[in-house]
């Protein structure tokens, strides 16, 4: 069976509907970075969802091909990740959409070495005529996060965040949101298929205790 990194690490990717405090380990990421609202047709987000499909499924097959990556196995490609931010805003003003930058991502397997990762977008683009130049291979290390399922659209996740806010306040702890650390979602549903009030995302935000710098 294909290893699927929802199942293995529960904790960091099916919380409960309450907020929890989670210290997430460092992780590698297929990145693309960008700017502007996500939902423009055949915008820059759009785009960047393009490319890191492409070089996931061909790390993903690479085992068909003539690529031998060491330590390789079977696995289910993780779900589409998002870091995001906006300009001289703390939190994140759903309203603004056009002033977010985001860095979209997907989780890639530690046996995926940066040789792997160079040739996996060399091969994407050949083969799925698609440049994937602005791939990236991201480390990220998130440390201490407070984290809640979210139920719904995307545009309703302000309560939700209102909510983890308010735990925050009563234990102790305040959102330590910055240029590198950074609201975070990880996407369970597949919105092209699900209907909005039935989508399930995982809202992450980087913490430390209350008054500490």
């Amino acid at each position: 069976m294909a290893f699927d990194y929802k199942k293995e690490y529960r904790e960091f990717y099916l919380p409960k509907d309450v907020p929890e405090i989670v210290d997430v380990p460092k992780a590698n990421y297929i990145a693309v970075r960008g700017a502007g609202d996500p939902n423009e047709a055949g915008g820059a987000y759009q785009r960047a969802l393009n490319v890191l499909y492409a070089v996931a499924y061909t790390l993903k097959m690479s085992h068909k091909t003539d690529r031998r990556i060491k330590g390789f196995f079977e696995y289910v490609v993780p779900p589409l990740e998002g870091f995001w931010r906006q300009e001289g805003a703390r939190g994140m003003d759903y309203a603004r959409k056009a002033d977010l930058r985001w860095i979209s991502v997907i989780r890639l397997p530690d046996f995926v070495s940066r040789e792997d990762f160079a040739w996996a977008v060399e091969t994407a683009t050949k083969k799925k005529k698609l440049d994937c130049a602005p791939a990236e291979f991201l480390t990220v290390e998130e440390g201490l996060c407070v984290q809640i399922m979210h139920h719904g659209p995307f545009d309703d996740e302000p309560g939700t965040v209102a909510r983890m806010d308010a735990w925050l306040a009563q234990n102790g702890y305040e959102n330590d949101l910055s240029e590198t650390r950074m609201h975070h979602e990880i996407y369970l549903s597949d919105a092209r298929k699900v209907a909005p009030e039935k989508w399930k995302t995982v809202i992450r935000h980087p913490i430390r205790r209350t008054g500490e710098r």
